[in-house]
């Protein structure tokens, strides 16, 4: 059976993550390596010329898969008949910026995106912001665009998934793909809960928890959450630059996830719009555990929360919530 053309929306594509991005969309490294698609990339005017060199590049590599390009700076151009949004355009924290700077920036930016995918994306489109602050710019992109179902609007923190996954592996020294169900609640900041009370490793004797395999609970409740909290801000230390090529190899995992389904078994990080789970407030782009089947994704549910994880969710809602206020005060 052959699949239908799926089109697929870059915002911010002349950007570093959207660099590292589209070339892995184009080889199939999103969607399967028997998904034909039509990328569509969006930027902003004064990055126009650098974004046609983007184009120019994705021809010459010459990929079997990727069927046509959209390059354009015209929002309601860029999101017709797009099937997938990732959402990577967004104002960066400039230095002396104020917090509430960038949020209103971001929520100017948001309101008028969610607005053109509304009227122009394919029906049931999924949408996955990565411009900080993501988990509320998702947020503020639900609000303007109601018709898209809240299902379909999600974040990404697979990246401190991953990251979480990459410090227990280092730290067992074992290879990455041995190791699951790592949690990350709540927000993608330096707030966030890496979770490994119910992570495991395959052993030759089977699934061991990390934390027996570990054993060291000092760290994990301690470096371990501080590296993964903080490892965006290590990697602009060592680099001068963002994380891209990771965050762009997350964004391709949540999304592939989202669409083709996670493993048995295995759970993985998502930035959702919570249901009151857990007790985090409704109302929020929270990250919670999720499995994904079908094109749909839910929250793992009746896991054992302990009194230390329940005061680093809490936190970690309350600062959502703050955000929340702070991205509604930019709109009155």
């Amino acid at each position: 059976m052959v699949k239908e053309m799926v089109r697929v929306l870059v915002t911010g594509a002349a950007g570093q993550i959207g660099y590292a991005l589209v070339p892995m969309i184009a080889r199939g490294v999103m969607l399967g390596p028997d998904q034909a698609v039509i990328l569509h990339m969006l930027d902003i005017p004064p990055a126009a010329e650098a974004l046609n060199g983007v184009k120019m590049e994705l021809v010459d590599a010459a990929f079997p898969l990727l069927k046509g390009v959209v390059a354009t700076t015209d929002v309601v151009e860029a999101c017709t008949g797009v099937n997938i949004a990732v959402m990577v355009g967004g104002f960066p924290r400039k230095e002396g910026m104020e917090r509430k700077d960038v949020m209103s920036k971001n929520v100017s930016i948001y309101k008028a995106q969610a607005s053109a995918l509304e009227k122009h994306a394919a029906p049931n489109c999924k949408v996955l912001v990565v411009a900080n602050p993501a988990n509320t710019n998702a947020l503020i992109l639900k609000e303007f665009a109601p018709s898209i179902p809240a299902k379909n609007i999600t974040c990404l923190t697979r990246l401190d998934h991953n990251r979480a996954l990459g410090q227990i592996a280092e730290r067992l020294n074992v290879h990455v793909s041995y190791v699951k169900n790592v949690i990350i609640w709540g927000n993608h900041s330096s707030t966030q809960y890496p979770d490994v009370n119910h992570a495991t490793v395959m052993t030759k004797d089977g699934e061991k928890q990390v934390r027996e395999l570990v054993a060291d609970d000092q760290w994990l409740n301690g470096e371990f959450i501080t590296t993964v909290q903080q490892r965006g801000a290590a990697i602009i230390k060592a680099r001068k630059l963002s994380s891209a090529l990771s965050a762009a190899s997350s964004a391709c995992d949540h999304i592939r996830d989202w669409v083709l389904g996670s493993s048995k078994g295995t759970w993985v990080s998502m930035g959702v719009y919570s249901d009151g789970s857990y007790g985090v407030p409704a109302g929020l782009i929270y990250s919670f555990p999720v499995t994904c089947e079908k094109g749909e994704w839910s929250i793992v549910q009746g896991l054992k929360i302990d009194e230390f994880s329940r005061a680093k969710m809490d936190a970690t809602a309350n600062e959502l919530a703050e955000e929340k206020s702070l991205a509604h005060s930019c709109l009155e």
